[in-house]
């Protein structure tokens, strides 16, 4: 009887799993300019990259920057027909740098779905950067992937795992 009851624990853990790899958070400075790119969406999901771009822009916000500026929805390409793409997040970067923004955040989604099966849990992939716009080196990145209870939506399991990766950035 124990063992199936820490067997049956041990598959609830499993249930809803993450997997996050983050580098170390430099303190940033939050009275300066931030620029959000355009995320690319590399998944089956329209506009997920959209979706992960409104969540990411609330937490850099409540982190502390002041002055974010979010890349234009007329210059992006981010649409149920053409998702967000290299070339427009190297558009984008361009254009952060002639706002006169020091920081800019990007990442990409690459799973933002629900799982077939019976529940259909919510399963989310994403990876993070933030560019220092005047060396243009990437000076903190994160990966992490996320799964969700069966009747969780992909949005709060998207919301948990970027809060996760965004943890350890410092905004002083």
């Amino acid at each position: 009887m124990k063992r199936l009851i820490i067997a049956s624990l041990g598959l609830l853990l499993l249930a809803a799993c993450s997997i996050t790899d983050k580098s170390k958070s430099p303190a940033f400075d939050k009275n300066v300019k931030w620029a959000l790119l355009p995320m690319e969406n590399h998944t089956e999901t329209p506009q997920a990259g959209l979706r992960m771009e409104a969540i990411i822009e609330t937490i850099i916000r409540v982190k502390g920057a002041m002055s974010l500026e979010t890349y234009p929805a007329s210059l992006t390409r981010d649409s149920v027909f053409e998702p967000a793409d290299e070339k427009t997040v190297e558009n984008a970067i361009a254009w952060a740098q002639k706002t006169g923004a020091r920081y800019a955040v990007a990442g990409t989604v690459n799973e933002w779905r629900y799982k077939t099966g019976v529940d259909g849990e919510p399963a989310v992939g994403v990876t993070l950067k933030i560019i220092d716009l005047q060396t243009h080196k990437v000076i903190w990145d994160a990966a992490g992937a996320r799964t969700g209870w069966g009747r969780e939506a992909v949005s709060a399991v998207a919301q948990k795992l970027l809060e996760n990766l965004t943890g350890s950035i410092n905004l002083k």
